[in-house]
C-alpha cells in the first residue's frame, strides 16, 4: 500500500512537471499575442496595400491578429528606427520599400543615422517593382525626348517623388545626368500626396511605381512615358525603357521586404519566410500584387540579407556622388 501511494505520489508529480512544462512551452509558442507590421509611410500606397495584404493572411494562418501601424516622416526612417529599437521576439516587423536601404545616407552630416540597414533580420523579400516616369496628360507629353526639351524650354521645372533618399529620387539624379538637364525636385512624404498634387496640376510629372497613380493613368488623366528597368515592364509593354529611348545608366528599381530588429530567433525567422513563401503563391494574392504592379518574389532570408547589403552599398555611392541630402 505504501509502495502504491509512492507511485502515486510519484505519477502525480511526474504530470505536475509535465502539464508546467506544457503550459510554459504554450505560454511560450510563436505567436501567443498580436503582432505589428509598421509601414513608414501614409496609408493607400504600394507599401501600406501590401502590409494590410500580408497582414490578412498572416493572420489567418497563425491565429493571431496582425495589425498595420503607419508611422512616416523623414523619408520612412522613423518607422523603420522604431523597429530596429524594438524587441526581436517576432512581434514587431517591418514592411519596407528598398528606400530603407538608401535613406541612412541621405542624412545630413552630423545627424547620425538613425538605424542600420545591414544590422536589421531579413526575413523575406516579398515584391518587386518598376519605377516608371509619369506626366500629367495635359502636358501633351509622348516620351522622354519630348520630356527633355520641355524641360531645356522651361516648360517642365519641377517633379513629384515620395521623398529625398527615395528610389525615385535615385532615377531622377541618374536621368538628370543622363540627359544633361536638371529638374528640381519636390519632395512629399509617401506617393499617395505626391500623386493627388499631380492631379491637382501643382507639379507636371513624377518618377513612382503604378499602384498610386493606376486610376488616374486608366482614367487618361495621367500618362506613362518611360520605364527604369533593363527591360519593359510585363504590366506596361508599350512602354519603352529609358535605355529604349537613348539614356544609359538611369536603371533603378524598387523591391519590398519583410524584416525585423537584429537578433529574431532562427526558428520564428523561419516560421514567418515559410508562410510568406506559401502566401504568395495564392491567386488573390498576386492578383492584388498585379493591381500595383509588384511581382511575387520570395526565397529565403538570407537573399533578402545579401540584396539589402548590396543595395546599401550601391546607393550609398550614388548619394555621395550626387549629395543627395534630407532637408
Amino acid at each position: 500500500m505504501n509502495m502504491n501511494r509512492r507511485q502515486i505520489l510519484g505519477y502525480a508529480a511526474s504530470a505536475a512537471v509535465t502539464g508546467g512544462c506544457v503550459s510554459a512551452l504554450a505560454q511560450t509558442a510563436y505567436p501567443n499575442k498580436p503582432i505589428t507590421i509598421v509601414v513608414a509611410y501614409p496609408a493607400g500606397g504600394d507599401t501600406d496595400v501590401l502590409a494590410r495584404l500580408f497582414g490578412q493572411k498572416l493572420s489567418e494562418r497563425l491565429g493571431q491578429p496582425v495589425v498595420v501601424d503607419n508611422r512616416t516622416g523623414a523619408g520612412g526612417t522613423i518607422g523603420a528606427a522604431y523597429v530596429g529599437k524594438a524587441a526581436p521576439d517576432g512581434y514587431t516587423l517591418l514592411l519596407a520599400p528598398n528606400t530603407f536601404a538608401i535613406s541612412p545616407h541621405v542624412l545630413k552630416e552630423g545627424a547620425g543615422a538613425p538605424y542600420d540597414p545591414v544590422g536589421f533580420t531579413p526575413i523575406i523579400q516579398l515584391a518587386a517593382q518598376s519605377l516608371f516616369v509619369i506626366v500629367n496628360s495635359s502636358t501633351g507629353l509622348k516620351n522622354m525626348r519630348e520630356l527633355v526639351a520641355a524641360v531645356k524650354a522651361g516648360k517642365i521645372t519641377s517633379y513629384a517623388s515620395p521623398g529625398n533618399g527615395t528610389p525615385m529620387h535615385i532615377l531622377a539624379e541618374l536621368f538628370d545626368n543622363a540627359a544633361g538637364i536638371k529638374i528640381t525636385q519636390v519632395p512629399y512624404r509617401g506617393s499617395v500626396p505626391a500623386v493627388s498634387d499631380m492631379i491637382g496640376g501643382h507639379v507636371q510629372m513624377m518618377y513612382g511605381t503604378l499602384g498610386p497613380a493606376a486610376q488616374h493613368i486608366a482614367s487618361g488623366k495621367m500618362s506613362v512615358i518611360g520605364v527604369a528597368d533593363p527591360q519593359r515592364s510585363p504590366f506596361m509593354p508599350n512602354v519603352p525603357t529609358l535605355q529604349e529611348q537613348g539614356f544609359k545608366d538611369a536603371d533603378v528599381g524598387a523591391w519590398q521586404a519583410l524584416l525585423g530588429p537584429k537578433g529574431m530567433p532562427a526558428d520564428v525567422v523561419k516560421l514567418l519566410n515559410t508562410h510568406c513563401n506559401e502566401i504568395l503563391k495564392m491567386p488573390e494574392v498576386t492578383a492584388r500584387m498585379a493591381a500595383i504592379s509588384a511581382s511575387p518574389v520570395g526565397g529565403d532570408a538570407d537573399r533578402l540579407g545579401r540584396l539589402i547589403a548590396t543595395d546599401f552599398s550601391r546607393y550609398g555611392r550614388v548619394v555621395k556622388q550626387f549629395g543627395i541630402q534630407a532637408d
